[in-house]
């Protein structure tokens, strides 16, 4: 894909600030090894605990609906914009469709992102619409298109269900109809390790390489997205090497801590209703 070049990335002369650090980084045997000893993660949560969590609906003016979440560090907006007919399209559609982008902002990594997409951003904006058209009722604007952005502004792990959760919500807002509410959880596994909503950290070593082990080889991400209420795996992707008992062990866990999230999800859109009311009964 062609660079912009209308875009100034930086000077041609400047260096990461990473080239100065200093070179004595702990390897990830000696993170894993430290993660065991302590029993608890860095920011003093255990293996299968949640961060806090924060959502917020209306946060774009701009959209249909919208809605933010904070996982600690990770934050994601998510805009919903008005149906409209789908483009470059001849046929007649008995069935709605749903257009899912997922970008990182530029600033929102480490590594600072080009402002064009690339395979990781298209890769997760397949995995968004997979999740969201189980939950959409897309026969309900037939030959129409609703159009879904998520914005990550910080990366600190477990961006891509952020995203599918804030997504749900925001439909929410902006009145499409739903069969259900939808969350969705990250988990990083390491040998025996199981770790909930990893961070960015945790992440890299759960998906980086198989430590020193010949007898354990299990180490990757799974993401899982489920309807609630209907108990039903929308959407589920995996990377890296699990064996089948680790992975039945996993989604277990995964379903659990998805349902932890229906009463904020709840409480977030009823708040909502609330205020949508207050305000129309003062006009």
């Amino acid at each position: 894909m062609p660079l912009d070049h209308k875009r100034i990335n930086g000077p041609d002369e400047t260096l990461p600030y990473s080239l100065f650090a200093k070179q004595s980084t702990p390897s990830w045997n000696q993170i894993f090894k430290e993660l065991q000893k302590e029993g608890k993660r860095s920011d003093a949560r255990g293996f299968l605990d949640h961060r806090k969590v924060f959502l917020k609906t209306g946060i774009v003016s701009q959209a249909k609906g919208s809605a933010y979440i904070e996982l600690d560090n990770s934050k994601v907006i998510v805009s919903v914009f008005d149906p409209h007919e789908i483009p470059n399209r001849q046929d007649y559609s008995l069935k709605g469709e749903i257009y899912c982008e997922f970008k990182f902002a530029p600033f929102s990594c480490k590594k600072r992102r080009l402002h064009q997409k690339d395979n990781e951003e298209n890769q997760y904006s397949a995995i968004m619409k997979q999740a969201l058209e189980s939950t959409v009722c897309r026969h309900e604007f037939p030959n129409f298109q609703v159009d879904i952005y998520a914005l990550v502004l910080h990366n600190d792990g477990s961006c891509l269900s952020a995203a599918i959760t804030a997504a749900g919500i925001a439909l929410s807002h902006a009145g499409v109809p739903m069969y259900d509410i939808i969350t969705s959880v990250t988990l990083g596994i390491q040998k025996d390790m199981i770790l909930l909503d990893p961070n960015v950290l945790e992440q890299s070593l759960c998906s980086g390489p198989i430590l020193d082990d010949t007898k354990n080889s299990d180490h990757g991400i799974v993401v899982i997205s489920i309807l609630n209420n209907h108990n039903q795996i929308s959407q589920f992707y995996q990377s890296g090497m699990i064996s089948l008992e680790k992975l039945n062990q996993t989604v277990e866990l995964l379903q659990k801590a998805c349902s932890d999230l229906v009463p904020l999800i709840q409480k977030c859109l009823v708040k909502h209703v609330i205020k949508t009311l207050k305000s129309s009964g003062e006009g």
